[in-house]
């Protein structure tokens, strides 16, 4: 009777110790500081003390996502105990990208050549894609992925984004059990701090050594300009984006435009800080704003003066319009419609500042022909 007491009682031990490994095997075990973002706040990166394995953890990975963590496990993957780590054995070298940006940054670190695939290959601007389009494959859009061809890609890694909500993807990505890790560029409010992801995605393709000296030449160049736009005698107000419907969408006072605006001399016309969420203003708010600004920018699919005017008749008598001081960000489009400003501009905060204080401020003496993503409506 004792002996089998003593059996049953070190079973219940070994089950313990057991537990107790596994617990400290999540997160607890990634004690090293590996990079601590300077700009950046939706990700760490840290490793284990013996360098067996390195822990991406991804912080508010969509609008309004609270305390939720995503987590990518990269060596060890006994060590991805937790159910919302997601693991690979070693650095990622077939790669499909959601996101039309994941392509950017890759490139911005040398390793465009690890992309199988892309969601909207006709919509991406970058050189090594198109130029490898037989290579490269288009696995649509969320909802209607294409499953079959990822799994014939046979990727290391799926790269994700969620706007207001986790990516639909995931349940399908868990059930072929291909890894998958998000990237959370999409809601930071800093211009710097969305290209710093750049780091976070050296660690995931091996190379974030590189990836930081790329890293490391963009705050010089973006906090020169902001201080050349600080020094302008005039501060124009400036309104942004166009109708939706009967809805306008305003981005928060906190945002990556909004900071981009003001990091560029301007003064951003509304007022309201909605976090990492813009907000609803029907027209006759957003004309009353419109009738305010100096300037207005990124006005949606419009193409020329015209057919601001036609398509919006109200706006038509505002200042800005009767000026021409309508500029908007489709200088680089694809022959599909694609806009490389929603795809390169993340790894370029400091050529967009440059556009905007050219757009901003006529006495800086930046022509339009030498603006990079904007151009004047006409």
């Amino acid at each position: 009777m004792r002996h089998t007491a003593y059996i049953v009682l070190t079973i219940a031990a070994l089950i313990a110790s057991a537990c107790g490994r596994r617990t400290a095997t999540s997160t607890e075990a990634f004690t090293r500081q590996i990079y601590t973002p300077h700009y950046a706040s939706g990700f760490a990166i840290t490793g284990t003390p013996d360098g067996d394995a390195v822990l991406i953890e991804t912080s508010s990975p969509w609008q309004g996502s609270g305390p939720e963590r995503r987590r990518l496990v990269i060596g060890n993957t006994n060590l991805a105990a937790d159910p919302d780590m997601q693991s690979i054995q070693k650095p990622a070298r077939r790669i499909v990208c959601m996101s039309s940006t994941h392509v950017a940054m890759l490139g911005a670190i040398g390793c465009s050549d690890r992309i199988v695939g892309v969601s909207g290959l006709d919509f991406i601007s970058d050189p090594y894609v198109n130029a490898h389009r037989d290579a490269i494959a288009d696995v649509g859009y969320e909802p209607d992925v294409d499953y079959e061809r990822i799994v014939a890609l046979a990727p290391d890694l799926v790269l994700l984004y969620g706007v207001t909500g986790p990516s639909g993807m995931e349940s399908k990505l868990r059930e072929l059990g291909i890894p998958y890790a998000y990237v959370g560029e999409y809601v930071e409010s800093s211009p710097l701090g969305k290209a710093e992801w750049m780091v976070a995605m050296g660690e995931i393709t091996g190379v974030r050594m590189a990836a930081e000296q790329a890293f490391a030449l963009l705050p010089p160049r973006y906090d020169s300009l902001r201080r050349a736009a600080a020094a302008m005698p005039e501060r124009p107000r400036v309104m942004i984006n166009a109708p939706y419907g009967d809805s306008w969408f305003m981005p928060s006072t906190s945002s990556y435009m909004a900071r981009l605006i003001e990091d560029a001399g301007g003064d951003y016309i509304y007022r309201n800080d909605t976090g990492d969420k813009s907000e609803t203003v029907d027209v006759e708010q957003a004309y009353l704003m419109a009738s305010q600004a100096d300037c207005w920018i990124n006005v949606g699919q419009i193409a020329s003066l015209a057919e601001l005017r036609s398509r919006h008749p109200k706006f038509a008598d505002v200042e800005c319009v009767r000026r021409g001081r309508i500029y908007n960000c489709n200088r680089r489009m694809t022959a599909a419609g694609g806009n490389d400003f929603w795809e390169s501009s993340v790894v370029h905060p400091d050529v967009v500042l440059h556009d905007l204080i050219g757009v901003f401020h006529p006495e800086a003496g930046i022509t339009d022909d030498q603006l990079y993503y904007y151009k004047r409506i006409e």
